[in-house]
């Protein structure tokens, strides 16, 4: 049976925003045919909290994935970052998801503390509590995606792929 897989991005929040790389990023998945998993895409979520949960939560009841990866902008950063967790005033949440593990073969990839503070750590805590409180077997992940550009695509692409393909090897921590 194949891993049922959530992917999610956030829309631009600056009126120079062209775009945002998390949404870049998706779009670029769902060019491509081969990948042997259930991907299910909840792209553009506004950027505010409550809203962008309250999004993620009612997708996650409807159809009940394995994991959720969600994404969003760190235009500061170069490589993706797989984050470990999120705060939440003095509670920290963690993903379920052994990283290192995760991201053998990863070369533009780095496991990242940092969830940035903003509306990113904000649903990143919210679904990691929401799978906790309902006792969901899903697992959650947050994903920082750089700006895309043609010098970095491909290997950000690459290692997105290969997260999301070692997902459905993995077993949970």
């Amino acid at each position: 049976m194949k891993k049922r897989i959530l992917l999610t991005s956030f829309d631009t929040w600056l009126e120079d925003q062209k775009s945002n790389s998390s949404d870049d990023l998706l779009f670029e998945v769902t060019q491509l045919n081969s990948l042997p998993l259930d991907l299910q895409f909840l792209r553009l979520l506004p950027v505010d909290i409550g809203l962008a949960s309250s999004l993620v939560m009612a997708k996650i009841e409807e159809s009940q994935p394995d994991y959720i990866i969600c994404c969003g902008m760190a235009a500061s950063r170069k490589k993706l970052s797989v984050e470990v967790g999120a705060s939440c005033g003095e509670i920290f949440l963690q993903t379920t998801v052994d990283l290192k593990k995760l991201l053998i073969g990863a070369t533009a990839t780095d496991i990242s503390d940092d969830c940035g503070k903003f509306v990113c750590e904000g649903l990143y805590y919210s679904i990691l509590d929401y799978l906790e409180q309902n006792k969901l077997s899903a697992h959650c992940l947050f994903v920082h995606v750089p700006i895309l550009n043609q010098d970095n695509l491909i290997e950000i692409l690459t290692d997105f792929l290969l997260i999301i393909n070692n997902l459905a090897l993995l077993s949970t921590h």
